[in-house]
């Protein structure tokens, strides 16, 4: 959310999801017009017809587009041919008037309000909150506000905001007298941190009368009402409630719109506490060493059984550090293992601060580092850690930015025993053998993969390659032209290309063998849809789906397993393999069949889920952990993981235990089964958004700078040093 406007979370998914009043053509050209500032083309087109108002599938408008860019005079323009100042979006349930006070716009901010933009009262809230003092002044100048909000606002302005606190008073701002209000007493009982089970913080403060929340839905101001019930100040119907024990507040109730979140005080939610690991449990018999050869393994599968890995670590403290590798460059592929090999992807600017930003954060910009880059392959002793070589695939300018979040080698390279295959973006494709040598290596194209609200904004390509058989696979899916390709992995040259029209995305696809045949399945913002591996034909398709598709497909139990996590829809499918045709369920215009169960709720954004045993565990980016029984869709538990940063990469398996790796460094090891025990939190010491590899003994995970190996002489109990 921006500005502290509140907005649904839970639309319809068929809105969502259904066409623009025209898909292509003249309507796309007005909101990049108005995107671009580009005024002569608004006016021509507007000229020729098209309806100012038109919505994208997501529901902006080009005043939508305008106001998010700050572009006042293309603003100007479309409120003079009767653009409607109220639209909302039906993702974020941002406004206009939201939208410009986000881009620090103050000239759009006055149109807006001269054309009576509603929300200018939410909006002045979060603005003082965020000291924004030339933002305040035209919403006190040009906004119809109530006494109330004034009020409001000045007891959500920072202590250090002096220069809006002195605008607000200015205006007139000072403390409501309210009749029967609680006591200042009473109201700092309610003060403090809250927390929900699904991972929503919640920070208020008493101030002034009121209480002042903080968190990813911005700002909002309550009055109270009664003893323990609070209304919002200029937000129709958001409540608060306190909830009692023993005369103590121990927690609330936050009701936004359509959204009831009970939460906790912060001290009351503890996580468990890491059992010690038991030694005396029946151990799943170690098997030969396993290759693990592409994202997530065989099959992306993620799992690794006899493999036994360590349940306990720590890095700075040398215990169960088998070795550690520097690597060089800013990257999130993952390792690879193939026999005695280690094979990992890096991409090192000649940008000495070139880094990554984590955490939990909406929207995000471009890294603006397009300094040149050496786009690199590293092979390393799997016992050791010794570089046995290095190879520079390409050198340049990247001809795409990326995420802030991202690099430019984040998709994991894939081997097949004899070759190693690693896509490395708009910088193409190549192929190496285990000496180093390069084979091969195919132009993609430019990848320009980005925001499907905002074209401008480049996020960089994800999806990682596959091999099956002799073929390559890869996936493109850009904003125009996007593809699904295969290659020969012995030559390169093309096999069959199959176009693809869905919005950028970043899984990786997946090849499912089941009854005879096989079907390469592949995520996208649209639809998931499957393939046959050996001429790129479509089989069968299934939505409704996330407008941005991370998550990978994969398969265990006799179904196939895809998710996607961003609202409103949130997916969860388990397919039977076979399909034909359309088989979106419900809504859709398919016939529902081979969707064995789903859900439009509980989708991961980034972390791609796991089956293991009977249950699939779902790991959000706030690191909560759902378990559903695999078959049916039942949920059994959910709880919180803990930490900092979130979760990007995804979870593995082995010998009974589930690893998370948290992006602040942090690898949590929990019991599979039916019920939440968390069994060690095990440190790297850098940040971790790759997803970590199982072999022989050993958890191979990459940080920030290193690439580490953990193992102990007993997997199931601490060693020393060795």
């Amino acid at each position: 959310m921006r500005s502290g406007i509140p907005g649904s979370l839970v639309a319809v998914f068929a809105m969502l999801l259904s066409t623009c009043l025209a898909s292509a053509g003249p309507e796309e050209e007005l909101w990049a017009a108005a995107r671009t500032n580009d005024t002569k083309a608004i006016e021509a087109l507007l000229s020729k017809g098209v309806n100012v108002d038109c919505k994208t599938s997501f529901g902006a408008t080009a005043l939508w587009f305008a106001a998010y860019k700050g572009n006042h005079l293309s603003v100007a323009l479309l409120l003079k041919k009767g653009a409607k100042p109220d639209v909302k979006d039906r993702v974020w349930g941002d406004s206009p008037l939201g939208l410009a006070a986000d881009a620090d716009s103050v000239e759009t901010m006055a149109l807006l309000l001269d054309a009576n933009a509603p929300h200018a009262g939410a909006c002045l809230i979060g603005m003082a909150s965020e000291g924004k003092a030339p933002i305040v002044k035209v919403l006190l100048e040009k906004g119809k506000l109530s006494d109330e909000t004034k009020a409001a606002a000045l007891a959500a302005t920072a202590k250090d905001a002096t220069a809006v606190a002195d605008l607000l008073r200015k205006a007139g701002a000072k403390p409501l007298s309210l009749s029967n209000a609680p006591s200042a007493e009473e109201l700092a009982k309610v003060a403090g941190s809250y927390e929900s089970r699904d991972g929503v913080s919640l920070k208020i403060a008493a101030q002034d009368g009121l209480l002042v929340t903080r968190s990813r839905y911005g700002t909002i101001v309550f009055k109270p009402v009664a003893s323990d019930s609070f209304v919002a100040i200029a937000l129709d119907g958001a409540t608060l409630a306190t909830r009692r024990k023993d005369g103590k507040v121990v927690g609330i109730n936050f009701h936004l719109e359509n959204l009831d979140i009970d939460c906790e005080r912060s001290e009351s939610v503890k996580l468990p506490v890491p059992n010690a690991p038991r030694t005396s449990e029946v151990r799943i018999p170690a098997s030969s060493p396993r290759d693990w050869p592409s994202f997530r393994g065989i099959g992306a599968s993620g799992t690794a059984d006899g493999q036994h890995p360590p349940i306990v670590w720590d890095a700075e403290k040398g215990l169960n550090v088998r070795w550690k590798t520097a690597i060089p460059g800013v990257a999130h592929s993952c390792p690879i293992i193939s026999g005695d090999r280690v094979f990992v992807t890096t991409a090192v600017s000649s940008d000495a601060k070139a880094a990554f930003k984590t955490g939990q954060y909406g929207g995000g910009a471009s890294s603006k580092d397009l300094s040149v880059h050496s786009w690199r392959l590293y092979c390393l002793d799997k016992m050791t850690g010794k570089i046995l070589w290095e190879r520079e695939a390409h050198r340049g300018v990247p001809r795409v930015d990326r995420h802030e979040k991202s690099t430019q080698a984040s998709a994991t390279p894939v081997t097949d025993g004899k070759h190693i295959v690693a896509v490395f973006g708009s910088e193409g494709l190549f192929c190496f053998d285990f000496s180093g040598k390069q084979l091969w290596k195919q132009d993609l194209g430019v990848l320009d993969l980005g925001a499907f609200n905002d074209p401008d904004l480049k996020w960089g390509a994800g999806s990682s390659p596959v091999i099956y058989h002799d073929l390559v696979f890869v996936q493109c899916d850009r904003p125009k032209d996007g593809f699904l390709a295969a290659y020969d992995v012995n030559t390169g040259q093309p096999v069959w290309r199959t176009p693809r029209d869905e919005p950028p995305s970043w899984g990786t696809p997946t090849v499912i063998e089941a009854a005879g045949h096989a079907e390469l399945v592949a995520n996208g913002g649209h639809f998931i849809r499957g393939y046959n591996p050996d001429n790129g034909k479509e089989l069968w398709r299934l939505g409704p789906n996330s407008e941005i598709a991370v998550p990978t497909p994969f398969t265990a139990n006799g179904l196939i397993y895809v998710t996607n996590g961003y609202r409103p829809v949130q997916p969860i499918y388990a397919v039977l393999p076979g399909a034909s045709g359309d088989i979106s369920p419900d809504g859709g215009k398919g016939t529902g069949s081979n969707v064995a169960w789903q859900t439009t709720k509980g989708g991961p954004y980034l972390p791609t889920p796991i089956v293991y045993g009977p249950y699939l565990y779902v790991c959000t980016n706030q690191g909560i952990l759902s378990a559903y029984d695999a078959r049916t869709g039942k949920q059994i538990y959910k709880r919180r993981l803990g930490g900092g940063g979130g979760y990007t990469a995804s979870p593995v398996a082995a010998d009974g235990r589930l690893y998370f790796t948290s992006e602040d460094g942090e690898v949590r090891v929990v019991r599979a089964g039916p019920e939440f025990e968390l069994l060690a939190l095990n440190p790297i010491g850098e940040a971790c958004l790759a997803t970590p590899a199982i072999s022989d003994g050993m958890f191979f995970v990459r940080s920030r700078s290193t690439l580490y190996a953990f193992g102990g002489h007993d997997p199931d109990a601490p060693s020393k040093k060795p």
